[in-house]
């Protein structure tokens, strides 16, 4: 324990801690928080929330989590297998498989989870079948700047319970360069063998850059292996590319179904915390097969099922914004607005989507950029210090008015002033 006290300090002493807030109240964008260490209370717009169409507080959702409180509790108390499956989730499978165009879903309690437990039913066939036997090799390609759920996901893939029970072949993981699909190529030319099982992996939006993954190059790449496997993260993605929310494939305009007849297998990760005013994830497939595997799967079976009220705000909110596509287009025009107003205050601010990232000079602190922003202009961003490119990481949604993304800028001018003044490289 000395070890681990010795370090902590350190890590105080170096800047490195967080500033953290405590919410007690919300209206809309205004956040009313205290300082987690002087208890000073203030209220602040918000541009950090992942509240991407503004539906945590929508009443037809708070209704729904309500109702589903009222009818089956708080919890279910049990794994879904067994008898903590309830009507709420077969809906909600179906609404996102009909969402995603994806017929065959499968729900967790979050990202990790899931993406966890994909890695095991596709890498690993964890219960011995009289007469079978698995003996082909997996190979995954991951976009080096993956979030760290698929990271943690793909770096376990060879050692996890399926391959420790059932002595699973080998599960080869390679990177390929962020969002380069030449190199991806490559490394399929390099590394593929003949008999592998093919799995590419990638965010569709990347939560640290804001930009989306080359979705149709990538499937260009891949209809040369038959039967290859593509996994998108629609974390970012759902409620927030494409007319109608649907994420990555309806941003270019493309059908799952169109992969599928390429010989390309997609499957889609699908979470609610950002646009569906909850908290889970789901796997969704046309592989039928594949969603018994992913119910017995570590992650689904040693642990308790999504809860009633979680369960009824994610259904409610894909209901929401199947029926008012008005969400998303509203998002989306607040992204190109606050994106250019931005730019022409010189700010560099990469990638293209809500998640907007804008690069500050190496010598700014942008822990220090954002408590000043905070406290001198009750403004809410998040500081990111601790990657190659220091960085604040704004996220704009669709309640934001016009005026508070002007406030915004205006907040960001002011305190830019105090520590530096833009240049094309900075």
């Amino acid at each position: 324990m000395q070890v681990i006290k010795e370090y902590v300090q350190r890590w105080y002493e170096s800047g490195l801690d967080p500033d953290e807030y405590i919410c007690h109240r919300k209206q809309g964008n205004l956040v009313e928080i205290s300082d987690a260490d002087t208890g000073e209370k203030k209220t602040v717009l918000t541009f950090c929330t992942n509240d991407v169409l503004g539906l945590v507080q929508c009443e037809a959702v708070k209704q729904a989590a309500i109702d589903a409180i009222l009818q089956h509790g708080t919890s279910n108390s049990s794994t879904s297998v067994l008898s903590g499956r309830i009507t709420l989730h077969q809906q909600l499978e179906d609404e996102i498989s009909a969402f995603k165009h994806l017929p065959h879903t499968q729900l967790f309690l979050n990202a990790w989870m899931a993406m966890q437990a994909m890695m095991d039913a596709f890498c690993h066939l964890a219960i011995p079948v009289p007469g079978f036997q698995n003996t082909r090799e997996t190979l995954i390609l991951t976009d080096v700047l993956n979030h760290g759920c698929i990271v943690s996901a793909v770096v376990n893939a060879g050692t996890r319970s399926g391959k420790v029970f059932s002595h699973s072949p080998q599960v080869r993981v390679k990177a390929y360069r962020h969002c380069d699909v030449e190199d991806l190529r490559r490394k399929l030319q390099r590394y593929a063998r003949p008999g592998d099982r093919i799995l590419v992996v990638s965010d569709a939006v990347f939560s640290m850059d804001g930009d989306i993954a080359p979705l149709p190059d990538m499937l260009n790449v891949l209809h040369h292996y038959e039967g290859s496997v593509l996994l998108m993260d629609e974390a970012h993605a759902s409620g927030a590319l494409g007319a109608t929310g649907r994420g990555i494939y309806e941003h270019f305009g493309i059908l799952p179904a169109q992969a599928i007849e390429r010989g390309v297998v997609p499957i889609i990760m699908t979470t609610f915390s950002k646009f569906a005013a909850s908290a889970g994830a789901a796997i969704s497939t046309h592989v039928a097969e594949l969603k018994p595997l992913l119910n017995v799967s570590p992650t689904s079976i040693g642990t308790i099922s999504l809860s009633p009220p979680l369960t009824a705000a994610a259904l409610e909110s894909i209901r929401q914004v199947r029926q008012r596509p008005e969400l998303v287009q509203k998002l989306q025009e607040n992204t190109q607005y606050l994106r250019s107003r931005l730019a022409e205050h010189d700010f560099v601010a990469i990638g293209e989507t809500n998640v907007i990232p804008v690069i500050l000079p190496s010598e700014t602190n942008p822990k220090i950029f954002a408590r000043q922003l905070m406290h001198n202009y009750g403004l809410w961003v998040s500081p990111i210090w601790f990657i190659a490119k220091p960085r604040l990481r704004i996220t704009v949604n669709a309640l934001h008015s016009r005026e508070e993304m002007d406030r915004l800028v205006a907040g960001m001018v002011a305190t830019r002033d105090l520590f530096y003044k833009p240049t094309l490289s900075a």
